[in-house]
């Protein structure tokens, strides 16, 4: 299990816009599944919603895309480049995600040629689905 320091040795977010607490990565960097605790002292809670705190669906994308890239960026000829998004496909929200939540992140790297990579995310909060999406990434 890689800690936040060990994250930030391979992706370049930093606070506040690091979203992944503890992260591990499958042998084959094919895959990787991490999580992170959703507090209230979020920034973002600040505004959305202060009478119903909601993580923004955004945020949830972003964490998902954080762990996909952790997969990709593992890779031994990916190494020390960054990951970008290319596109977002088929992005649905079932579940809020709320403070106190601890939300459950994977990433399964499903087509890469070259610099593109597509994985299939997905976001849970005490097994329950809150967000699914297909990411895609350019590696530069």
């Amino acid at each position: 299990m890689l800690t936040a320091k060990e994250i930030m040795d391979i992706i370049p977010h930093r606070y506040p816009f690091l979203l992944i607490d503890r992260a591990c990565v499958a042998k084959d960097c094919r895959s990787a599944s991490g999580y992170k605790n959703v507090s209230i002292n979020e920034y973002f809670f600040q505004g959305h919603f202060p009478e119903m705190p909601v993580m923004p669906g955004v945020l949830i994308i972003e964490a998902l895309a954080q762990v996909g890239a952790l997969a990709l960026l593992s890779q031994e000829e990916m190494k020390g480049k960054l990951a970008f998004f290319a596109g977002i496909n088929s992005a649905r929200f079932k579940e809020k995600v709320m403070p106190g939540d601890r939300l459950d992140l994977s990433c399964e790297i499903i087509k890469q040629k070259g610099p593109i990579g597509i994985g299939k995310a997905t976001a849970r909060v005490d097994g329950k689905i809150a967000c699914q999406a297909e990411l895609m990434f350019a590696i530069a």
